[in-house]
This record gives C-alpha cells, sequence and structure tokens, in this order.
C-alpha cells in the first residue's frame, strides 16, 4: 500500500478513526484528524503551537474554548447535502471541549502558528461557495478557510465532484519555495464517496516521476500530497467529496499547471 494513503480505522475510545501529524507524514506544517462521535460523547483537544480549523463535516456539536462558547452549532447531517459546514477557529495556546449534540464527523485540521488571533465561529454564510470547471471537469467548491480570511498557515476548503467527472485537474501542482508563481503548501484529501461502497482514483506525482503513485480510495480514507500534482477522478455512481488541508511558509494558494494539461483549460475545450 502507499505510504501516501491512510486507511480509515475503526473508531477508538475518543472516536478518532484518521491521524496525520508532521512526524509520520515526514513533512512541517499539516496535520489532520478525524473523529466519529456518538451524540452527548465529548472531545478535549490542546492546540498547543497550531492553529486549529474544526470543520463539522456532518451533525451537530457544542464548542467550547477557553475564552469563548460555540452551542449547538451545525445543520448538515451529511456533507452530501452540500451546504457549507459550521467550522470553528482555534489560535495556538487554547483549549477546546467538543461535545457532540448528534452522531457527529469532526476535522481537526492543524498547521504551526504564532499570531494572537481570537477564536471565531465561520458559518456557513461566511463560507464562499464557487463552482469551478467545464464539462466532465466540474465541481462544487466551498472556501472554508481561505488566504483571504485571517489565520496564520491553514488554508481548509471542501469540494464536491459528481460521478464519472475529474477535479483537482487539469493536474496542478504547489510544491516550490521562493517562487514568484508558486508557494509550497503541503495537503491532505479527507475523502468521502456516496453510497458509502464506492471508491474514486487519486494519482500524485512529479514531473520527473521520481514520485508517481495512482490509488484507490474509499470512504473516510486520507491521501498526503507532499509534493507533485495531486489530480482525482471519479467513477460511474459515486459521487465524491473531499476536505482539503494546506499549509506552508507563506500562507497563499498560488499553484502552476502541468503543461499537458493547461489546455483544458482554454476556451475552445
Amino acid at each position: 500500500m502507499s505510504s501516501l494513503l491512510s486507511k480509515c480505522q475503526q473508531p477508538d475510545a475518543q472516536g478518532l478513526i484518521q491521524s496525520i501529524t508532521p512526524e509520520n507524514a515526514h513533512w512541517r506544517y499539516v496535520g489532520f484528524e478525524a473523529y466519529r462521535l456518538q451524540a452527548g460523547q465529548s472531545l478535549q483537544l490542546d492546540s498547543g503551537d497550531n492553529e486549529l480549523c474544526l470543520v463539522l463535516v456532518a451533525g451537530r456539536a457544542s464548542v467550547a474554548t477557553l475564552h469563548a462558547q460555540y452551542p449547538q452549532i451545525g445543520k448538515r447531517m451529511s456533507p452530501f447535502e452540500r451546504t457549507p459546514p459550521y467550522a470553528v477557529y482555534v489560535p495556538h495556546h487554547d483549549r477546546v471541549e467538543v461535545t457532540a449534540e448528534t452522531e457527529l464527523e469532526l476535522a481537526v485540521c492543524s498547521a504551526p502558528a504564532k499570531s494572537h488571533l481570537p477564536s471565531r465561529l465561520i458559518t456557513p454564510a461566511e463560507v464562499g461557495v464557487e463552482r469551478r470547471g467545464k464539462g466532465r471537469n466540474q465541481r462544487l467548491v466551498h472556501n472554508i478557510l481561505p488566504d483571504s480570511q485571517p489565520a496564520d498557515s491553514l488554508l481548509v476548503v471542501e469540494v464536491y465532484t459528481d460521478e464519472g467527472n475529474t477535479s483537482s485537474y487539469p493536474s496542478h501542482k504547489h510544491d516550490q519555495e521562493n517562487s514568484p508563481n508558486e508557494t509550497y503548501l503541503e495537503e491532505t484529501y479527507y475523502h468521502r464517496l456516496n453510497p458509502e461502497q464506492g471508491f474514486c482514483l487519486q494519482r500524485v506525482y512529479t514531473d520527473d516521476r521520481s514520485l508517481d503513485e495512482c490509488m484507490a480510495v474509499y470512504n473516510r480514507d486520507v491521501v498526503k500530497v507532499p509534493r507533485g500534482y495531486h489530480p482525482v477522478a471519479t467513477l460511474a455512481g459515486y459521487d465524491s467529496y473531499y476536505l482539503n488541508v494546506m499549509a506552508g511558509p507563506v500562507r497563499l494558494w498560488k499553484f502552476t499547471w502541468e503543461k499537458d494539461h493547461a489546455w483544458i483549460n482554454s476556451e475552445s475545450y
């Protein structure tokens, strides 16, 4: 199995099903955890040196930090309702308690932070919604924590791709530091499929093919993208959702297309 693919695990006592850290991913910035909590179950987290973005993928919860409370948040019970989520930004050196009001699927996105930003609630009305692509390259995007909103490192977005379509495509990359055309951003993909028994395909590869892996990705698996291009292809009968977490030394999403496939962006396509 590819070292870039993290398979979903059965929930532990805390409800943890995925845990990606800079140490086990062998990179510097991005951390990602996913939890499945039962109604009434609570989770305590310490942000330490990191900022966090808690995304309610599905279900409702009450969230309390050291200085703020966000009771009874959340609306959608499945990400495939395709409505923007509720999320909570938590600064570094804070503590947070999440209490599930219903069955809860929670994503915890993390990256290094230094600024003294306050915690804040991100409501569905504050999430930017856009449609990208055309033809079989169309997808729906929810910009939860884009680079236009305050944070130190984190960028968080979710993407819906209909059956038979591609996304994160034409192939693009963001793995160059100190480049005028590109930023260095590590990235995780938390995948969901509808119906749940489905799978999609994701390839991660570089121009010189020193990295070139293609993975069959099932429900709640995570793909790690340390560098290179990283397109996703869905299969007939199964819609795709994924939650992206990106972070790097410069908080800006700046990428370059793979030259062979950039023509798909043209008006003639």
